[in-house]
């Protein structure tokens, strides 16, 4: 007799199939959250760079309205280009005029040191630099100091780029045996011995050069370059210089004393940033443009912080006219 009350379990196939249906729906779940934490991640970060920007020509437009003669007497205008505005302005209202230079970061600097020694007399040792470069190079130089039995004049290095170009010479006169820090010291131009993004240089010591320091030779090769990244520049950048005041009064804005700062790292123009207008509100076709004939300033940027993904290109806009030069 048949007993309909007596309870029935899964049997092994069954539970292993709940199992399997279970897990891809935990998948499928977790996968569309990942996705929407992805795209909400996204749109804020797109946000966050686009109320940068905007801020940044906000700062921009009331700087260029300012825009003034310069306390050394230079033009409000030194430099009216599609990616590179340069103008002067009190921006900081401290009476004194800056020299402020709104641009695409399209150059980039870097340096790397590296050091080797030699035990041996008449030794050599050399050093490498590679994969330095993330766009074309533009110049390179290296500075060179040794360390060693250098006291008399026939006591020298030889410096060579790719083991087969001779620079010059380091310690030929002037140097001291063992001093215990670096001398001779030597700066030599190397941007045409830069191959596929590497350099081997190498520093060869005379015969007479002896191991009594206990070494014979230590050498240090302080590398910089200057490289091209106007393919993918992305940096939209503020750079600003302050009046320097000489002892006969004489006011400059040297250049390595600009303080730059980024804006917004999402630019994505291909057109030109910067657009000018003359007197008569035409545009201004031929940049660099003729300084004179600039009464009007349009900014345009392109912002995107993935290219390819959601959200699209955020593009900002804006005009300002530069109140000292209306009447001139």
């Amino acid at each position: 007799m048949i007993d309909f009350n007596q309870k029935r379990g899964l049997t092994l196939i069954e539970t292993l199939v709940a199992v399997a249906i279970l897990g891809l729906m935990m998948g499928a779940v977790s996968g569309l959250i990942a996705s929407l934490y992805r795209t909400y991640g996204y749109g804020l970060e797109q946000s966050m760079a686009i109320n940068e920007a905007r801020r940044g020509i906000e700062v921009l437009v009331r700087e260029i309205r300012t825009a003034r003669t310069g306390d050394d007497g230079a033009y409000p205008i030194e430099t009216a280009a599609g990616k590179e505005f340069v103008f002067y302005s009190d921006i900081d209202s401290d009476g004194l005029v800056e020299r402020v230079r709104y641009f695409l970061g399209t150059v980039g600097y870097g340096d790397q040191v590296t050091e080797c020694e030699t035990f041996s007399a008449g030794g050599s040792c050399d050093v490498q630099f590679s994969d330095f470069l993330q766009g074309g190079l533009i110049s390179a130089q290296v500075r060179v100091l040794v360390d060693g039995d250098f006291g008399a004049g026939n006591e020298y290095a030889d410096i060579y780029a790719n083991t087969v170009s001779n620079l010059g010479r380091v310690c030929q006169s002037g140097c001291n045996d063992c001093p215990s820090n670096w001398q001779g010291t030597s700066v030599f131009d190397v941007t045409n011995h830069v191959e596929n993004g590497s350099i081997s240089l190498l520093a060869d010591a005379r015969s007479t050069v002896d191991p009594i320091c206990p070494h014979a030779m230590k050498a240090r090769f302080e590398f910089s370059w200057q490289e091209d990244l106007s393919a993918f520049a992305h940096e939209f950048k503020k750079g600003v210089t302050k009046p320097i005041i000489g002892q006969n009064g004489q006011v400059s804005y040297p250049s390595d004393q600009e303080d730059v700062s980024i804006l917004t790292s999402y630019v994505r123009n291909s057109p030109p940033i910067f657009e000018y207008f003359d007197a008569g509100g035409n545009k201004v076709e031929d940049l660099p443009a003729r300084l004179i004939d600039v009464r009007m300033v349009k900014v345009h940027l392109i912002v995107n912080v993935r290219v390819d993904r959601a959200p699209n290109d955020f593009e900002l806009e804006s005009y300002v006219q530069i109140r000292n030069l209306k009447e001139e």
